[in-house]
């Protein structure tokens, strides 16, 4: 899943440019890239689809040639993630019936590639053959409220080789920091990664049972799937779809939603803040990734320029980002709810077309 508009980055991240197709870590590839080569070690390469936006199509091809139009899902209106996962179902049941997929955002960060593939893989293997939906849950290290959590039922557990995964309770969405405690303290919360993993005859069954406003439009694609009328065929349906995520439509409404656990290190580097936690700093706790740097007496910051040949000066302060980009500079308080709230402001003075 390729579509989303990465505002909370912004303004490095824009509607023209979103998150999964920025190297936001600086290591030479993208998010986009970096998941895909993820799967690519578990699934042959033609078995990988993008599904994202019509105006990314330019920015897939170019950062993943490799892949055929075939497999390049092109939405033509934001509907949220279960017209995605519906749109891929259809088509894929069209080519194989019979498959086991996995549904991934495209911009998360994996740490523990080996770890990663030995979970994906053990859960294709499982979701193969069971009618059951399974979502990838991940053991929480702190009160997080950035996050999903998802409670499971401890006496509906399964085993498969060194993996658990139990039954799921309920789904809560970002809990307040006094309540994300008390998750952590039962230990019957996990996060909620956002990555799924079913065979397609059981997520066709509950899209149809949980979603049929959804289902009805996309059942009608068969026979134009995979030839030149698909394009047409998905605009009116998209023109017709609600938007609704797949957690809300299919996950928290089924009985057949269980958790496999992980043991990989994850972060969906949602914000500014999380992307600070991961990357490293200097000895006063900066990120500081400028091409000419004068910086004194700055702790706990990111200073972040764009122009290649730019003298950035930075002296006296904390805990602040200092984002220079063409057409913006951002000098706020290093925290999220900062630069959400500037994006809001932009949106509501009608800045949208030419700074976001």
């Amino acid at each position: 899943m390729a579509g989303g508009i990465g505002s909370r980055f912004w303004p490095v991240s824009r509607q023209s440019r979103p998150k999964q197709f920025i190297d936001i870590l600086g290591i030479g590839k993208t998010f986009l890239q970096m998941t895909f080569e993820r799967y690519a070690a578990i699934v042959p390469e033609d078995n990988i689809l993008i599904v994202t936006a019509e105006r990314y199509y330019n920015l897939v091809r170019e950062q993943l040639p490799q892949v055929s139009d075939d497999n390049i899902l092109l939405e033509p209106y934001k509907r949220n993630t279960a017209p995605c996962v519906a749109y891929a179902t259809y088509k894929l049941l069209k080519k194989n019936p019979a498959a086991t997929v996995v549904v991934a955002p495209s911009d998360h960060l994996i740490i523990g590639e080996d770890a990663f593939r030995d979970t994906i893989r053990a859960a294709l293997e499982t979701a193969s053959g069971t009618d059951r939906l399974y979502t990838i849950g991940i053991d929480p290290t702190r009160p997080e409220t950035n996050y999903g959590y998802i409670q499971v039922n401890k006496a509906a557990a399964n085993r498969v080789g060194d993996h658990e995964s139990y039954q799921v309770k309920t789904f809560t969405e970002k809990p307040n920091a006094d309540l994300a405690r008390v998750f952590l303290e039962t230990g019957e919360f996990f996060w909620n990664s956002g990555m799924f993993i079913w065979n397609l005859q059981a997520i066709k069954a509950e899209l149809e049972r949980c979603l049929p406003e959804v289902t009805t439009l996309f059942r009608g694609g068969e026979a134009v799937y995979y030839t030149p009328g698909e394009k047409d065929f998905i605009r009116r349906v998209y023109e017709d779809c609600p938007a609704i995520s797949i957690d809300y439509g299919v996950m928290e409404k089924t009985r057949k939603a269980w958790v496999f656990l992980s043991n990989f290190g994850w972060s969906d580097l949602g914000t500014w803040d999380s992307v600070y936690e991961r990357v490293s700093k200097d000895s006063d706790g900066n990120v500081i990734s400028v091409p000419v740097p004068m910086v004194d007496e700055v702790k706990n910051s990111v200073v972040l320029c764009g122009d290649k040949e730019k003298l950035v000066v930075a002296r006296g302060f904390e805990d602040l980002m200092v984002i220079d980009m063409p057409d913006v500079l951002l000098v706020c308080r290093r925290d999220d709810k900062t630069v959400k709230d500037i994006v809001t402001d932009l949106t509501m003075k009608d800045k949208v077309d030419r700074y976001l």
